[in-house]
């Protein structure tokens, strides 16, 4: 439905009865107003914290597109997540952190804190905080994102 028959059908009848209240030589009306029509509700566009280059293939979150990482920021696949495998990532945008608690893996103990989806709230994966083993050393300061949880977007064959 075009927007502006909507606002010439719906909204001109009340418009014109409201300036017949205003215009002296109208008759006073006796009665309440008509009714406004329901209003046509408009979505506004997704806005993300930051977006990916549209020349590089990404990954996005899976329940709102919102970029999520570069494919050139992957460090690995074979990684395990609480719902399936995950891929570790060296950086990652539209992102918030929680909380970080000590949590006993596949490979020991680490610190690490949950990370959802700035935009729709979805939880994806996890940040390495603290890695307790030497041999994990390598894992602080990066980020887990399940795979049930993003999609390859852009740039994909």
């Amino acid at each position: 439905m075009c927007v502006a028959w909507v606002l010439t059908a719906h909204l001109l009848p009340p418009l014109q009865a409201l300036g017949s209240l205003c215009s002296p030589w109208a008759a006073p009306r006796v009665g309440p107003l008509p009714l406004a029509p329901a209003m046509v509700r408009i979505s506004k566009p997704k806005t993300f914290q930051a977006y990916l280059d549209d020349c590089h293939r990404r990954y996005s979150c899976a329940h709102c597109r919102a970029h999520l990482a570069n494919h050139d920021d992957l460090i690995s696949k074979s990684f395990q997540g609480s719902q399936g495998r995950a891929y570790l990532f060296n950086s990652v945008v539209n992102v918030g952190c929680g909380p970080a608690e000590e949590r006993v893996l596949l490979t020991g103990l680490h610190a690490v804190a949950d990370i959802h989806c700035e935009n729709c709230k979805t939880t994806l994966g996890w940040k390495y905080e603290q890695a307790f083993e030497s041999s994990q050393k390598y894992k602080e300061g990066k980020y887990i994102i399940e795979l049930n949880h993003m999609i390859k977007d852009n740039g994909w064959d």
